[in-house]
């Protein structure tokens, strides 16, 4: 995926594929490579897959918050000329979406979130994030996954290298905080626009729970669960995942 990011502008992005337009999020600490198995999937299924670099690190940091990232995937929904995107968010990027779908719901057709915050979420720990102490970070790491194996030594040291650069850990709890603020519970009930709700059984981060309270809430969705599963459900479960997701999206006819 990496050598296919497009630059242009304020934006970067992965592309591929033609047709309805969905849009993935991703979270605080996932890179654009945790949604491998949606963008070899989607694009041959007839949808334009499109997967912006969200600028948690790089905006001013009045404009590091849930509401400023949802105008940044306004923008670029306009850069890009697109209508009635589907938006696909995971952990923050969940959150971000359903900001956006509050915000904008005329640019969208349909919304997907799994491990979504918003609601409720145990950040890394109220000691989060240690700076220096890799140990306590691989165990943070490994917690996301319901399979530790899953925590890559290169997915630890990037949560390593975030908790050990200042500014970079300076806008991860500017963020944090931001997602608290920006609690969704009472938007919920008024968006009416079809939602999938895909959520691992065994998520810490977002336990069970919350999903049920955004399916309680959200007036226009449908839950889903995935079973061995942690905070990442398209991480650890590709193909389930998309099937949960294209069954969906055909019944909804997105």
């Amino acid at each position: 995926m990496q050598e296919a990011i497009k630059k242009e502008g304020k934006f970067k992005y992965f592309e591929a594929g033609s047709g309805r337009p969905i849009i993935i999020l991703h979270g605080l600490m996932g890179g654009l490579s945790n949604f491998d198995g949606v963008a070899e999937f989607f694009p041959q299924q007839g949808y334009h897959v499109l997967i912006p670099e969200l600028p948690l690190y790089t905006q001013n940091i009045l404009k590091t918050n849930v509401r400023a990232f949802a105008k940044f995937v306004k923008d670029f929904i306009t850069y890009k000329g697109l209508d009635r995107v589907i938006l696909l968010g995971n952990s923050l990027g969940g959150h971000i979406a359903l900001y956006h779908a509050k915000l904008y719901p005329e640019k969208m057709a349909g919304l997907v979130i799994t491990g979504s915050s918003g609601l409720y979420e145990n950040a890394m720990g109220d000691s989060y994030p240690r700076r220096g102490d890799r140990d306590y970070i691989q165990k943070k790491a490994e917690d996301v996954f319901y399979d530790p194996k899953i925590a890559t030594p290169e997915i630890v040291d990037e949560v390593y290298n975030v908790a050990n650069d200042r500014i970079k850990l300076i806008k991860t709890l500017t963020i944090a905080k931001s997602a608290i603020r920006h609690n969704m519970a009472k938007d919920l009930p008024k968006m009416h626009l079809p939602t999938c709700i895909i959520w691992g059984k065994n998520d810490k981060v977002t336990p069970p729970e919350v999903a049920e309270e955004f399916n309680r809430l959200l007036p226009n969705s449908e839950l889903f669960w995935i079973d061995k599963c942690g905070h990442a459900a398209m991480m650890e479960h590709p193909d389930e995942f998309n099937e949960l997701m294209y069954k969906w999206l055909k019944k909804s006819h997105l």
